[in-house]
């Protein structure tokens, strides 16, 4: 018997032809529903499959074979103990397996089809979170925790939080993602340096394995799975629920916005804020670059000030921009001025090159929302997104940036898109699980979020990100990808190194089949 990884919804539907007498029949390219005995229901409508087809990242188009809009975990189980079953069948002298390849997709915001799943069965998470009952999100009696399906967005968990007056405490910069999609990567934010990524901020989780069990896990109950799981790129199981932790929420947030044109008067700085344990500690930290080669964004900035950043950003070719954010509510109103003039003069800056705005706390935290809506106005939203994100050691930053950011990016014809650059540390993280970082205590966040639409040209940014690479591994700078989509094997056991034996273990363990998340291309 072999197994066909790229089975066809044809080659399914003839499989349960052959598999049971009983097969409700539908309209054709409607949808296809599986034996009545597994009360499934698989959309194949042309409408259905090319939204599985394509992600954010607009670089690849794997096609489904179906899409499950699950009502409930069960469904998702059935589907997947099903694919797993050992059933057999010879058509036309062709060995064929029902081991079809089965991905969970949430909003679809991974970048080379990560969530993709050829030939096999996509499960579209949202279905989950639309039909949750009695909501996709609930918070607690005493307001510790959320209960939130796995295809629940993060912007409907903050409300849902805010309502009783708390929210989560780390975030990443655009909450309109899946839950389950974040916590099978990480889920990193301005908020990384304090608090963690958001799979340091999990209690508990209910997870369906590669065998079609549904298991509840916790750091204590089943944690192999738990920890397996967060930041296991859906290797070991479809995440359903997530039991995120809460804290007292603020109503308003002092934003900040410094510029430096000396790189290591601007990383010190960030170095500092990330170590301080006083009232002086920031909740929000990134760092952004403006360059002259690139479209320089002025609208944080009062309006009579904009030219003058504008020409700051062409004298000096690299403008680095220090974004903070210190949170406040009406017990800490009375102080927050003071306590932002300490921190400033901490900091040895002058007030000539900092800018301030006091914004509510929602509206802060969902500031790229606005961004996205100005890109979609002119058509440079759905581009191919050749994304490029990585962790540095800090002990190869000033390295980093004169190979990579002033050696490869500000000679560039032309950059679009933004450069994100802050530190963070590592002891926010939870080494037991699957997500990989650079083991130094401190280690900058880098993206590089470059869209190829107007005049950029994909293979152009495609070249920039290979050379980038090339110039760390040359250069023997540590990093560890993140979103990464490796195609080799040994790529992938370089990037977990010695946690490749525990997830090769663990992938046997909850997948013995190989059957979730083929997108990835980790064992395929």
């Amino acid at each position: 018997m072999t197994t066909n990884p790229s089975l066809s919804i044809v080659t399914l539907m003839t499989l349960l032809m052959c598999l049971t007498p009983t097969l409700i029949k539908s309209q054709p390219g409607i949808h296809v529903l599986l034996p009545i005995s597994l009360n499934l229901t698989v959309l194949t409508d042309p409408f259905s499959i090319s939204a599985a087809s394509r992600d954010f990242g607009n670089i690849t188009d794997e096609n489904p074979g179906a899409v499950l809009c699950p009502s409930s975990p069960a469904e998702v189980a059935r589907l997947i103990r099903f694919a797993s079953r050992d059933f057999s069948f010879d058509s036309e002298s062709t060995s064929i397996s029902p081991g079809f390849k089965v991905a969970a997709r949430g909003q679809g915001h991974s970048l080379r089809g990560q969530a993709s799943a050829p030939g096999g069965v996509v499960v579209n998470m949202t279905c989950l979170a639309k039909t949750a009952k009695p909501a996709a999100v609930v918070v607690s009696a005493d307001g510790t925790y959320a209960d939130a399906a796995a295809g629940a967005m993060w912007v409907e968990v903050l409300e849902a939080a805010l309502e009783r007056g708390v929210s989560p405490v780390s975030f990443t910069d655009y909450l309109y993602l899946s839950v389950g999609g974040t916590l099978s990567n990480a889920g990193i934010g301005g908020h990384v340096f304090r608090h963690g990524p958001q799979i340091s901020n999990v209690h508990e989780l209910d997870v369906i394995t590669g065998k079609g069990h549904l298991v509840t896990c916790s750091p204590k109950l089943n944690p192999e799975l738990f920890y397996g799981v967060l930041g296991g790129l859906g290797q070991f199981g479809i995440i359903t629920r997530a039991r995120i932790a809460l804290d007292r929420a603020p109503t308003r947030v002092k934003w900040l916005r410094i510029l430096y044109s000396d790189f290591s008067a601007f990383t010190r700085d960030q170095e500092r804020l990330i170590s301080m344990a006083n009232d002086l500690r920031v909740d929000f930290l990134e760092g952004q670059l403006m360059m002259s080669n690139g479209i320089v964004d002025t609208s944080f900035f009062p309006l009579s000030d904009q030219t003058r950043v504008a020409s700051l950003v062409n004298d000096h070719r690299i403008i680095y921009v220090l974004e903070v954010a210190k949170y406040y509510d009406t017990t800490t109103l009375p102080i927050i001025d003071q306590v932002i003039d300490r921190l400033t003069r901490t900091l040895g800056i002058t007030s000539e090159f900092m800018f301030v705005q006091d914004v509510p706390y929602f509206d802060f935290l969902n500031r790229v929302r606005n961004e996205e809506d100005k890109l979609r106005s002119i058509g440079l939203w759905e581009v191919p997104h050749p994304w490029l994100n990585m962790f540095v050691p800090r002990s190869r930053i000033l390295d980093f940036h004169e190979g990579v950011i002033k050696g490869l990016l500000l000679n560039q014809t032309a950059t679009s898109g933004v450069t994100l650059f802050y530190p963070t540390n590592r002891n926010k993280w939870n080494n037991l699980m699957s997500a990989m970082i650079p083991n130094e205590d401190v280690f900058y966040v880098i993206g590089f979020l470059q869209s190829a639409g107007g005049s950029h040209n994909f293979e152009e940014l495609e070249n920039l990100n290979d050379r980038i690479i090339n110039f760390c591994d040359n250069s023997g700078i540590k990093i560890k990808e993140y979103l990464m989509h490796y195609t080799r094997k040994e790529d992938w056991i370089k990037h977990f190194g010695p946690k490749w034996s525990d997830f090769s273990r663990r992938k046997m363990m909850f997948d013995p089949e190989k059957l979730l998340s083929p997108g990835q291309d980790i064992f395929n």
